[in-house]
Formats: C-alpha cells, sequence, structure tokens
C-alpha cells in the first residue's frame, strides 16, 4: 500500500490512564501521518481500545497530551472528537436498528432544523456512497441489514460528519472474507484523498495488507513501533505476547466414535412464522468436530440456540446419547452434558454485575464442593477454584473478585471458555469463540478445543474464519438462508469450494 504523505498528522505523547488495580495505558507515545493507516496489535487487555476510546474523547488521559497538526487539543467528550475530525467505529455498532440508514446517519447532529431535509442528505449519502463504494440503501432499516453493511453505515457516518481520521476497533471481526477486502478498497479510497486511519486488529494478514506502519502494546506499554513493509506474521505476533507463537494445532488422529448428537429435519420459525431454520439434518460423532460456515444471519444462531433449549423447534428431533432433547430446556440440557458459548458474550455469556470467580462457577454452584448439600456456597471453595481457573486460562484480571464487566472484551471471552469447557460432559457448542481474541489467546482456545475432541467430546463449532474451521474441524457443513448446504472433509476442502457453498451453491453431501 502506496502512502500519499509522511507530514505528521497526530500525536499522542506519554499518554497513561489508570483504572482500579490496573495501569491500562503506560506513557504511551502514538504518531499518526496524513494517508496512512496504522495497525495497533496487542494481546486482550494489551491497552489498545483504552488509548483509542482517549483519543475518541470517551475516557481522559491521566497524564500526557495529544496535538493535532502541531497544537496541542483537549477531547473531553466523543464531540470534540469529532469537531476534530476523529471519529472511531466500534466493535458493537452504535446505530438504531429500527430507524432506517439516512435517520442513523445524521442522528444527534446539532446544525439540523426540527424537520430535517431528508431528501437532501440521502441525496448526500448516495453521492457518498457512490465515491467510496459504500453500497447501501438509505431508505433501509438496520435491522434489515447484513453485519458488513451495517458497517458501511458506520463508516459514512462518520464521513457524512466529516472525518479525517477513522478508528476502526476489529473492523473484520464480524466480516466475510470478500467484505474484508471491500473493506480493505474502502480505506485505500479514502488514504488516496489524504484521510487516515487507526485501526486495531489481531488477524497478521490484515496488518500486512491494509497497513503502513505497526504498532505493538504489551500490558499497556509501546513494546514495538515499525514499517510493515519487511516484518511476518510470526515477527509480530512474537511481539504481540513475548514468546513464540507456532500456529499449527495439535490434535490427534480423526477416529470417530458412536454417533452423539443428532438433528433430524429440524425446523425452526421466527415470531411472524417465517421459517429461518429449514428441515436439518445432522450428526456430530463422538471425537468429532463439526464446523458450521456461512456469512452471519444465515440460520448459524437459530441452529445452535435450537439446540441448546434456547430455541423451538416447530418440527423434527434432536437425540442426544439416543435420548429425545427436542425443545427441552436449557438446564435439563446442561445436566445432561451439554456446554455452550454464546455469540453474544456479553448478553448471554456473563453477568456483568458478578464477579470474576461468580461467573467461573455458575455451571457448579448446585453441586458440592462448590455448595453443600444444603444449598449453602462456601465461599474459599469459589475462591480456591476461581484461582485455579484464572491460571490456567490466563484471565488478565486483578482479582477473583473483580466484576467480571470490567474485564477486556478478550478476558470476558476468556471467563466464558473457562467455565464451559471445564463443565464440558460430552458435547460442546462453541460460537465463534476466538472472535476477538488475540493469536495466543486463539492459539490457546482452539487447543482446547481440540483437546475436548481428543477426550471423545463431540464439537459444534460456528465460526466465521474459514482458516480457524479448515484447521481445527474435522468436517465442515455451510449454511445459506437457514439450509444446510452440504458438509464436506475438511481435509480435502478448501476455501473456494466452501466460498461457493457460502453463496448459495449446494456441495458435498447435500
Amino acid at each position: 500500500m502506496e502512502k500519499s504523505s509522511v507530514s505528521t498528522l497526530l500525536k499522542m505523547e506519554g499518554v497513561t490512564k489508570r483504572f482500579p488495580g490496573v495501569i491500562a495505558n503506560d506513557r504511551v507515545d502514538l504518531e499518526l501521518h496524513n494517508g496512512e493507516v496504522l495497525a495497533l496489535l496487542g494481546e486482550n487487555g494489551a491497552g489498545k481500545s483504552t488509548l483509542m476510546n482517549i483519543l475518541a474523547g470517551l475516557y481522559r488521559p491521566d497524564e500526557g497530551f495529544i496535538t493535532i497538526r502541531g497544537e496541542k487539543v483537549s477531547i473531553h467528550s466523543p464531540q470534540d472528537s469529532m469537531h476534530l475530525g476523529i471519529g472511531m467505529i466500534h466493535q458493537e455498532f452504535m446505530l438504531v436498528q429500527t430507524m432506517t440508514v439516512a435517520e442513523n446517519i445524521v442522528l444527534g447532529l446539532q446544525d439540523l432544523p426540527l424537520i430535517p431535509p431528508m431528501a437532501e442528505i440521502k441525496r448526500k449519502i448516495i453521492e457518498l456512497s457512490d465515491r467510496y463504494s459504500l453500497k447501501v440503501d438509505p431508505d433501509r432499516f438496520i435491522y434489515e441489514l447484513s453485519v458488513g453493511e451495517q458497517q458501511r453505515v458506520e463508516i459514512l457516518k462518520l464521513v457524512y460528519r466529516g472525518a479525517e481520521v477513522l478508528i476502526l476497533d476489529e473492523p473484520t471481526a464480524v466480516l466475510t472474507p470478500q467484505e474484508s477486502r471491500d473493506l480493505n478498497g474502502i480505506i485505500k479510497t479514502m488514504l488516496s484523498e489524504g484521510k487516515s486511519a487507526i485501526f486495531i486488529t489481531h488477524k497478521m494478514d490484515e496488518v500486512l495488507s491494509f497497513s503502513h506502519r505497526v504498532q505493538v502494546l504489551r500490558q499497556g506499554k509501546t513494546v514495538a513501533a515499525c514499517k510493515t513493509e519487511g516484518t511476518t506474521p510470526q515477527e509480530l505476533a512474537n511481539m504481540m505476547v513475548g514468546r513464540e507463537i507456532l500456529f499449527k494445532i495439535k490434535k490427534a488422529p480423526y477416529r470417530p466414535g458412536e454417533p452423539k448428537l443428532i438433528l433430524d429435519g429440524v425446523t425452526v420459525e421466527d415470531p411472524t412464522g417465517r421459517p429461518v431454520l429449514k428441515d436439518i439434518s445432522l450428526t456430530i460423532y463422538e471425537g468429532e468436530i463439526l464446523g458450521i460456515a456461512g456469512v452471519a444471519g444465515n440460520g448459524q444462531t437459530e441452529l445452535t440456540e435450537v439446540i441448546t433449549g434456547l430455541q423451538k423447534a416447530v418440527s423434527g428431533r434432536i437425540t442426544l446419547d439416543s435420548q429425545d432433547m427436542t425443545n427441552k430446556q436449557p438446564l435439563h440440557l446442561i445436566k445432561a452434558g451439554m456446554s455452550h458459548i454464546p455469540a453474544d458474550r456479553g448478553a448471554m455469556g456473563i453477568v456483568g454485575d458478578m464477579s470474576v470467580a461468580d461467573n467461573l462457577v455458575m455451571k457448579r454452584y448446585r453441586s458440592e464442593p462448590i455448595a453443600s448439600r444444603h444449598g449453602v456456597m462456601h465461599a474459599t471453595k469459589i475462591f480456591g477454584f476461581a484461582k485455579k481457573m484464572i491460571s490456567f486460562f490466563k484471565i488478565a484480571t486483578p482479582k477473583p473478585e473483580t466484576l467480571v464487566k470490567f474485564l477486556s472484551g478478550g478476558n470476558i471471552q476468556k471467563t466464558i471458555l473457562a467455565r464451559e469447557i471445564d463443565s464440558c460432559g460430552g458435547v460442546l457448542i462453541a460460537v465463534y469463540p476466538s472472535r476477538g481474541l488475540d493469536v495466543g489467546a486463539t492459539e490457546s482456545v482452539r487447543n482446547n478445543i481440540v483437546a475436548q475432541r481428543d477426550k471423545k467430546a463431540a464439537v459444534l463449532l460456528v465460526s466465521e474464519e474459514l482458516d480457524e474451521l479448515l484447521s481445527v474441524a474435522d468436517k465442515i457443513g455451510v449454511m445459506f438462508e437457514g439450509e444446510l448446504m452440504g458438509i464436506v472433509d475438511a481435509a480435502t476442502t478448501n476455501k473456494e469450494e466452501l466460498g461457493m457453498m457460502m453463496a448459495g451453491m449446494r456441495g458435498g453431501n447435500a
């Protein structure tokens, strides 16, 4: 990627931010040039998002200062940040689902009249859409859009408001490979006009293809800053975690056992009666990982939720160890040995106002040794168990009593993984388990999932990372519009075949 200018646009110098029990940023310096993309790398909890939230006006630094075009600035709020030409797109999009694209783009603008000129606004949105290849219809509602389209709306919102610096937090975490390539093209168009970008990512290939320079944070400090050209994924990964990352999954030869979990003609409908899961039949065997690929919104959520008792099937049958589990309550399935790593970790995976320790024992509080026969919880047993899990899964938390909502996103995910893997009694349903995790944590997660398979558990792994599915899964099924397009052997398929199936072409043993 060629850079249009080397003049300094923005500087952060000596920035420090403290939270109770932790220094999130420790005297960090950062520099961004005109027409440049800077990749910000680091493990979960390294301080990347905190640093960018300071730049976006969500936090104020305890020490240090920021200069833009050589002038020192004070950023007290996101409005201040936007007035300075800085806009941030968070992992969780800030869009109102029941409003249109156009309404979301102008929502909150203070210089609009009481009755906004929507026709003029839509014309400008269409013009910007064409200019930056951000294909979205201003009249569509947000809930009608795919995740990739919603991200384009977030970018359009910032461009419409005059942003010159775009901060993107894990911008491709929920995108398909094609949408990631589209995003790269959009950013290149913006760079050609002198705009700049900082993006947080854990994906080494994106660093190499998107950025001009890379800065690596570890434990709140800058440990490396270099030009992207000439670096390798291995070098970047080693800088992030301070040790060698192997990028290899160790797993025993594939020797499946007896059928464990069987779906036979399962159909699920949404509240309007529209089928969102259509006549799904599949079998997962003991000692097998069945991967599920597909663009977000094609039935993967409904598939995992009907298996785990969170949605009802209108027809078909689900059996676990030959026992009928169709439409059973989640507790019944948990007692039968099913563990579930949900896609929405914040809403379904944790209780934010409970401690890390209490979240870790959620699957154990009904039985000894955590609880007595009379239902009394043993605090010493809880903290002993929690400390062991925190150490084994390398959860970065000041202490077991810390409220889990204060952890970084990656460490919240590790907390969920620790609880569900520990409690797995034969079936593990894992939905995007490595989403948002750094390379070191991703390596650990994948090896832990394979370890369950090698212990003869049946694993359903839903992922948007084709590389993850190809390296971890034994077989891969592909979902499209609520249907199973086919199941293929992970050892003999490739991204091209999976991509065609993701677009609606039947394959494998469909």
